[in-house]
């Protein structure tokens, strides 16, 4: 079973013992992201993500990658809005080794000059990739209507403009700020003994100053429509509602919604959509939620004159399922879920990602059999009450990439919601 203890400066640890692999994993999560960003930094903190690689501690950038994969590990790590994490999977034996890098690289990067100026380079690549990524497009399109102006509506990735002006000395300064003990989280799962990950944390992360705890503005659900014209084949459509976040007794309840909605081949827009009428090949539905609210999404490919229909379509669904749910899509839509959760615990890594996520969010580890117990206890009426709260926030981010006659289709789902 998952432990948790803390170092005198304030980063947790989490111990996980799984018997009978013989691989380790390793998370270190920070607990802060692009969304503790201010314009003017914004995709720094991706920036910096990808600085440390270059050289940290006594390793240059080939030694740090040589380092782990040469015992048959692999190292990765990956910005979100909320959170940063670094990763090192490698076969027993390999948690020593792979707790000094991340050390490094979380603790002691290089941010040499001239790395920078190469590496601003290759997130402009990475920024014009997204562009020329229909439906990662979309998305960024969908994200920037829902939150206006306010972090979680920036890309992750910034733009040229706003990483242009960081140096090594204020990348450095953020460093410190991003990756700070008070949101810190050392989470080892696998073949790991619990004396051994203690000792490691506090030997490797154990001497970062205590800081002041900060934190980021509530977000505020705006609204509103992006509209792009682009030759392609399909329009990408993206449609959100405002809804709970994570932390709400209702998540659970959300997650359901957004299964029977959109989940999976038997879910009724896909039934709908695409089995019924075959208005598109690609459309589902999903739940997206951050510490302090989240929205359900709708994304679908289909051909442009097909697009306000299915928009209405979508939207008759999820008004629908707000007034009547079945026991039996309850039931199917639970077993998806638990499913969902439970087999990605088959992963080391993935264990203690879920476990750093629930201390940073809950303040202490979540038991299986206590999800299941959430899960399981989500009722009709509480899919209903959050449905009602979908239908009635009068509020829609809607995106939409490709021909102009798709672009009304922004219209028909919010008159679909609202006026029905």
């Amino acid at each position: 079973m998952a432990r948790l203890h803390t170092l005198s400066n304030g980063v947790r640890i989490i111990c996980d013992p799984v018997p009978g692999l013989e691989t380790v994993a390793l998370s270190v999560v920070a607990g802060r992201g692009a969304r503790h960003e201010d314009a003017e930094r914004s995709g720094w903190s991706h920036l910096l993500e990808h600085m440390v690689f270059k050289g940290a501690g006594h390793r240059s950038a080939r030694e740090i990658v040589e380092s782990i994969e040469g015992q048959g590990g692999h190292i990765n790590a990956a910005t979100g809005y909320e959170r940063t994490s670094f990763q090192v999977r490698a076969l027993s034996g390999g948690l020593e080794l792979g707790s000094a890098v991340l050390a490094d690289l979380i603790l002691r990067p290089r941010l040499d000059p001239a790395d920078l100026v190469r590496e601003k380079q290759v997130v402009g690549q990475e920024i014009a990739e997204a562009v020329d990524t229909p439906d990662d497009q979309v998305f960024e399109m969908a994200q920037a209507a829902a939150y206006e102006g306010q972090p979680l509506g920036r890309s992750i990735l910034g733009t040229d403009q706003s990483i242009a002006p960081a140096t090594p000395e204020s990348l450095e300064a953020w460093r410190a700020r991003l990756y700070a003990p008070d949101k810190l989280i050392f989470a080892a799962s696998g073949d790991v003994d619990e004396d051994e990950v203690l000792a490691l944390a506090e030997r490797d992360f154990g001497g970062i100053a205590v800081s002041e705890p900060t934190g980021f503005q509530p977000a505020a659900f705006t609204g509103g429509v992006r509209t792009e014209s682009k030759n392609l084949e399909q329009a990408n459509l993206v449609f959100m509602l405002p809804t709970v976040g994570v932390a709400d007794p209702d998540y659970f309840a959300l997650r359901l919604f957004a299964e029977i909605l959109g989940g999976g081949m038997s879910s009724r827009l896909f039934q709908e959509a695409r089995e019924k009428l075959g208005l598109a090949y690609a459309v589902d539905a999903f739940a997206e939620t951050y510490a302090d609210q989240g929205v359900l999404g709708i994304f679908a490919g289909c051909a442009a004159r097909d697009a306000s229909r299915l928009a209405e379509v979508a939207a008759r669904q999820i008004v629908e399922l707000a007034q009547d749910v079945t026991q039996a899509e309850l039931a199917r839509a639970k077993a998806q879920l638990k499913a969902g959760l439970f087999m990605a615990r088959e992963s080391p890594l993935a264990r203690a990602e879920q476990a750093a996520g629930q201390v940073l969010l809950f303040g202490r580890i979540l038991s299986t059999a206590e999800i299941a117990e959430d899960v399981d206890r989500v009722t009709v009426a509480d899919l209903q009450r959050v449905g009602r709260g979908l239908t009635r926030s009068g509020r829609v981010a809607a995106s939409i990439l490709g021909p102009k006659a798709a672009h009304r289709a922004a219209e028909a789902f919010h008159n679909g919601i609202f006026a029905s």
